[in-house]
């Protein structure tokens, strides 16, 4: 009878045990990485998270796909990272709809904010107020008289319920004290469309979707919910200007990734976004949808996404908009 020597035995142990940790310590990323768009395909979110793909394939040597998963106010996708595997390969554009404002106004089956990892910020897009030009109007002034003269009987498109685009308007609607009904879309390309149209009057969109239709006369620029006049809208003075500060909400993004996501790989992840907004690229980027910058590290993209619940908070019951 043949025995095998006891330190081969050990070896071939010590060999089977180690074979799993060398494997689960392979380099990341070791393959395509998923990234999240909650909103429709085609729009300012979509632009954002395809150009940053991009630059972040650059740097991790990995394709990067963008997957659309617009619906439910941005919970849909948002929801989709949450229950992913917190292994890095599947990440979020995230937007406060998502993150924060959905999740107050309704019941969801997820933690917009404690069930995230927090990467980075990655921008700040504000909105413009813009009209169809048959509506015949050229100032806030004059819109506000016109919804007084006509109550109830204008539309505005927004890119989703509980986003910037959304609660903008709302807060603008409640200090003129003005009645416009709101049409809800899945993203901004799809309200645009209709606002092009002549199907809606108006809407509180993007600059990054608009600015090209604007440039061709057809919407109508009345007002700019940025702190300061955009450089590509000089002419366009701001909410605040127009007599209308408060109305001021601007879509953010970052990215995060599902909570438990490991340390290391999200250190990987970090530098890399900070290395892609670094390049030249991403503030052509940026400017290409109206965008400004916001660079913040994931202990700070944290804390402002907490704070920006906190705000949010306090808007929505302004607006009665909590969920009771």
């Amino acid at each position: 009878m043949n025995l095998i020597p006891r330190r081969s035995i050990l070896l071939a142990t010590a060999a089977l045990a180690l074979a799993p940790a060398l494997h689960a310590e392979a380099p990341y990323p070791a393959r395509p990485i998923t990234l999240v768009n909650p909103y429709a395909a085609g729009g300012p979110a979509d632009t954002l998270a395809r150009g940053l793909a991009r630059l972040l394939e650059a740097r991790l040597k990995q394709p990067i796909v963008v997957d659309s998963k617009p619906g439910g106010a941005a919970t849909i996708g948002t929801g989709f990272v949450a229950r992913a595997r917190a292994d890095g390969y599947t990440l979020l554009i995230g937007t406060s709809a998502g993150h924060v404002v959905t999740p107050l106004m309704q019941k969801i089956p997820f933690d917009g904010v404690a069930d995230f990892a927090f990467i980075a910020g990655v921008a700040n897009q504000p909105s413009v107020l813009v009209v169809h030009p048959s509506v015949g109007v050229a100032s806030v002034a004059e819109l506000v008289a016109l919804a007084k003269s006509r109550p109830g009987q204008l539309n505005y498109a927004s890119a989703g319920s509980g986003g910037a685009t959304h609660l903008g308007a709302e807060a603008f609607l409640q200090r003129a004290g003005i009645q416009i009904t709101h049409v809800p879309y899945g993203g901004a390309a799809p309200a645009i469309k209709d606002v092009l149209g002549g199907q809606l009057q108006m809407g509180m969109l993007n600059l990054g979707a608009t600015q090209a239709f604007i440039a061709d006369g057809k919407l109508i620029p009345l007002a700019y919910g940025g702190a300061q006049r955009s450089p590509l809208l000089p002419q366009v003075p701001t909410m605040a200007e127009a007599g209308f500060k408060g109305s001021e909400v601007s879509t953010w993004y970052t990215l995060a990734a599902p909570k438990g996501t490991p340390p290391a790989v999200l250190e990987v992840l970090r530098k890399a976004v900070a290395q892609a907004q670094a390049d030249p690229a991403y503030q052509t980027l940026l400017t290409s949808l109206g965008a400004e910058r916001l660079e913040l590290s994931p202990a700070q993209t944290t804390a402002f996404v907490q704070a920006d619940k906190v705000a949010m908070g306090q808007l929505l019951g302004k607006l009665n908009l909590l969920d009771k």
